[in-house]
């Protein structure tokens, strides 16, 4: 999937980067800090302990947003149509039914609509920008696991494991978890910005999607205000994620992916995370705004 691009002169100082940031990253110990970086225009890129795989956390959300609209487009069902909101799902062990809690989830707005119902769409955005794990449960029953995990072999993020929803903790238990690499994850983000895995009409509604997040301490934190940034974070006990779409001008996108492990607290992950975010922005500026 690794494509380059002859169409503009590259000024991105690619190597005197990449060795901030792995400096940045030798001075954390104890930890695992992977980054996979690429300029849409001038297919400059590098990556670090980019095989690495990690827990996914919420960042398994976009694949299963691409696969909603996917199977949108292939007819099985409307975004608009409705489905009824149960708070009922099956572990996928041995199909026992667990129930999530509010109090552990990012969101209540979906909770607040037991018995009643919402809209597909309603429900990608709500799992996208406030990472609502009862919205995702929904639509991974919706449009299945395995389907979400042909989807990823399609574009070839071969290492996504996107086996089942939120809080199973039977599955949990037995090691029967989400898990990426940050390879994969850039090829995910890459193929919606270049409106490769869908129609162009719905990697731009995704956009639109992930450019309405809510957590913005991580990847946009430093970035200018005006600067679109459309972005998934994922987050759980020792994991911090971010993989994102920047637009340093409307026509000149770069994807960007950091995924950090092992960190005892969450402020200093999204402190690296940030970091190696705006060094990585000042330098793209530096050569081309």
């Amino acid at each position: 999937m690794l494509m380059s691009f002859s169409c503009a002169q590259s000024k991105f100082k690619v190597e005197q980067v990449k060795q901030k940031i792995e400096n940045i990253i030798a001075e954390v110990d104890n930890v695992t800090v992977a980054v996979a970086f690429e300029d849409l225009k001038t297919g400059d890129h590098f990556f670090i302990n980019e095989k690495i795989q990690m827990h996914a956390a919420s960042t398994m959300k976009t694949p299963v947003m691409i696969e909603v609209f996917k199977q949108a487009e292939e007819g099985r069902f409307n975004l608009s149509d409705s489905v009824e909101i149960k708070n009922e799902f099956k572990s996928i062990v041995d199909g026992s039914i667990f129930s999530l809690d509010f109090e552990d989830d990012s969101d209540d707005v979906v909770y607040q609509r037991i018995g009643q119902k919402m809209s597909i769409l309603d429900l990608v955005t709500q799992m996208i920008t406030v990472s609502s794990n009862f919205a995702t449960n929904i639509l991974i029953e919706l449009v299945g696991a395995e389907d979400v995990m042909k989807t990823m072999k399609s574009i070839e993020a071969e290492n996504i494991q996107v086996l089942r929803g939120v809080e199973d903790m039977k599955a949990y238990n037995q090691g029967l978890n989400n898990t990426t690499d940050a390879f994969d994850l850039y090829l995910v983000m890459k193929v919606i910005a270049q409106r490769k895995v869908v129609s162009e009409k719905s990697c731009n509604q995704m956009i639109a999607i992930l450019s309405q997040q809510q957590f913005r301490e991580k990847i946009p934190r430093y970035l200018p205000p005006a600067i679109q940034v459309a972005n998934k974070t994922g987050r759980i006990t020792g994991i911090d994620h971010d993989s994102a779409i920047i637009y340093l001008t409307s026509s000149h996108a770069y994807v960007l992916v950091v995924l950090t492990q092992g960190f005892d607290d969450h402020q200093a992950a999204q402190d690296v995370i940030a970091t190696i975010s705006e060094i990585i922005y000042n330098a793209m500026a530096d050569a081309y705004l």
